[in-house]
């Protein structure tokens, strides 16, 4: 089995995985299964209303499954992913019980071919620093998931949150949180 075959299989079981990402590691678990968003959770230590995104492997994945994106959006969306960038979007439909959805798409090789949105936040104690290798990822975590996938040694600059919220009406968006992807490259994509 490979490790996109075991991972995806993880998540669809209701298992929470400690994968690597193209930034830094995470922790994914399925959007939908509440037991599992527990344990994600309690594992980082985070707030349960603290909101996570959701993350597709697969760029055409995410927009089938959010056919709400509109066309001034969406088009900017092609151009930002897959990318180091967790974009936060319009949920009217408090999709995944969020007020905003933060929708991220990586380039990740070792996970090409799953087919499943996660749930997913970095693989640290919340508040704690970001593990760029697995052993950066503390111990407690790994033996307590129920799949570990090794992806090496990570760039570990954390995806730029960019909030495109008022983009289709405006153009506006807000970089909330500096990360991989440079401001000044998040310009040129959306002009």
């Amino acid at each position: 089995m490979s490790d996109a075959e075991a991972f995806e299989r993880c998540v669809r079981e209701g298992g929470v995985a400690v994968f690597p990402a193209d930034t830094v590691y995470g922790l994914a678990c399925d959007p939908d299964d509440a037991t599992a968003i527990e344990r994600l959770y309690a594992l980082k230590q985070r707030p349960p209303a603290k909101a996570s995104a959701v993350m597709f492997f697969d760029r055409a994945a995410a927009f089938a499954a959010l056919p709400e994106i509109e066309p001034r959006t969406r088009a900017l969306l092609e151009r930002l992913l897959p990318g180091q960038v967790t974009v936060l979007l319009p949920n009217p439909e408090q999709r995944w019980g969020q007020a905003a959805l933060g929708l991220r798409v990586p380039d990740v090789p070792l996970l090409n071919g799953v087919t499943v949105p996660v749930l997913q936040s970095s693989a640290n104690r919340s508040g704690g620093a970001d593990a760029t290798t697995l052993d950066q990822v503390p111990q407690e975590i790994r033996e307590q998931a129920d799949l570990v996938l090794d992806g090496g040694a990570l760039p570990g600059t954390p995806s730029t949150v960019i909030d495109l919220q008022r983009y289709e009406a405006t153009g506006e968006y807000a970089i909330v949180r500096e990360g991989a992807l440079p401001a000044a490259r998040i310009a040129d994509l959306a002009s």
